[in-house]
């Protein structure tokens, strides 16, 4: 590469990364065109759109890990979903990748196939996902795709996680019975109680990578559902029992080698819940949205899993959140809030939130003013591996996308 060809990378790199994007203009998010970098005026915290794209984009939910580490200056990147140009069909058409340092995206798969599955294997930087009752992988270095696995006709499943050492995928089978209780009544208002109260049998599973042996794991009478496994141990994985929070022990971990299954939280009083489970980055500790009761005192809590001891942070009722996580290092958490309807019934609460661990609380700062975003679809935020941006995705712009916050406050006038 000749001098001058560097020179203009160079430049394309310093004026498209996160941290250097411009973003002098001090105003409200949302209820109209935002331009590509700007700060917000309730907050003086700069937002750039990761996904500068036509269509709308979705980042991964928010206990589903999407990056894929960089080497040396070239830049960790990002796994999303897209569809075209502004079609209102939902996400899990196509995947792409974006450059966290230059906003590079590239589009890994096409066609017009609906795709599900929001797994990448950090180490061999493979993509899963499913179409129909087959799985596929593309890498996303070389975007060579390739046919991994095909149900067999009497467990017809779907694949969620990758385990540690990216030998299995997991995920979990549901029956018949179920499945046209989800065609008969297809919003969640409705289907929920009924999926819950029917007490439907559902398989865990494991898919072996290399051998292609699927293996049922675990097979109950329950709702199980939010399959996880941990990040460090590729022997655990995480479940829960779906249903209304208050009626159900939720979190529950099962051992794929010895088959053993083990309750994480016990609830202690009437109407307690626990759900939104996740793993911490070491494997160490599930964290979860805790409400002692439901709806009255709310906190995060966590559950060592080789102690046992659990720890929990309260927080006010504005900041209850969807969903919750914690950074890399596990020292701050964040959260994205929620509307009027969700289960805080937050006067204020639509904001995406910065959280300090303090004692037995949280210290909360607000990073994105939140109220033209409309939270059917969830904000499913996500610390950047760097630790400086708060990753989410949003509609306050008429259309969907995603977005990232600076932690750090804005030095821009105020």
């Amino acid at each position: 590469m000749n001098k001058n060809a560097f020179l203009r990378l160079l430049l394309l790199a310093l004026i498209s990364s996160p941290v250097n994007l411009a973003a002098q203009t001090v105003m409200q998010t949302g209820g109209h065109k935002m331009p590509n970098a700007w700060i917000d005026k309730d907050t003086h915290h700069k937002v750039i759109r990761l996904t500068q794209r036509e269509g709308n984009s979705a980042s991964f939910y928010f206990h589903n890990n999407p990056f894929i580490s960089g080497k040396g200056n070239e830049g960790d990147r990002m796994v999303f979903y897209g569809n075209d140009a502004y079609k209102a069909d939902g996400m899990g058409q196509n995947l792409f990748t974006v450059n966290l340092n230059t906003l590079e995206i590239k589009q890994l798969t096409s066609g017009t196939t609906y795709k599900r599955g929001e797994i990448v294997g950090q180490r061999s930087h493979n993509i899963y996902y499913q179409v129909g009752d087959s799985v596929f992988s593309t890498n996303a270095d070389s975007q060579q795709t390739e046919l991994v696995f095909v149900f067999p006709s009497d467990l017809k499943g779907g694949i969620t996680t990758l385990n540690a050492d990216e030998t299995l995928v997991g995920g979990v089978s549901s029956s018949e019975a179920e499945k046209a209780i989800v065609k008969a009544y297809p919003e969640k208002k409705d289907f929920f109680n009924r999926i819950y109260e029917a007490r439907l049998p559902r398989t865990l599973f494991a898919i072996n990578l290399k051998t292609k042996q699927l293996t049922r794991l675990f097979t109950d009478n329950a709702w199980l559902n939010h399959v996880q496994f941990s990040p460090a141990d590729p022997k655990v994985m995480m479940f829960c029992h779906e249903g209304p929070w208050q009626k159900v022990d939720r979190i529950w971990t099962i051992n794929t080698d010895t088959r053993k299954v083990t309750l994480i939280h016990k609830r202690s009083m009437k109407d307690e819940i626990a759900g939104h489970e996740w793993f911490g980055q070491d494997g160490k500790t599930i964290w979860y949205d805790l409400q002692l009761p439901r709806g009255k005192d709310f906190y995060v809590g966590g559950t060592n899993l080789g102690t046992g001891r659990e720890v929990k942070y309260r927080l006010t009722r504005d900041q209850w959140s969807v969903h919750y996580t914690t950074s890399p290092d596990q020292k701050l958490f964040a959260g994205d809030g929620g509307d009027t309807v969700s289960v805080a019934n937050a006067k204020n609460g639509k904001w995406i939130y910065l959280f300090t661990p303090e004692g037995n609380h949280f210290k909360a700062e607000r990073l994105v003013n939140m109220k033209f975003h409309k939270y059917k679809l969830e904000p499913n935020i996500h610390f950047s591996p760097d630790m400086k941006w708060i990753i989410f995705r949003a509609n306050f712009e008429g259309f969907e996308s995603v977005y990232a916050v600076e932690i750090a406050k804005s030095k821009a006038d105020k």
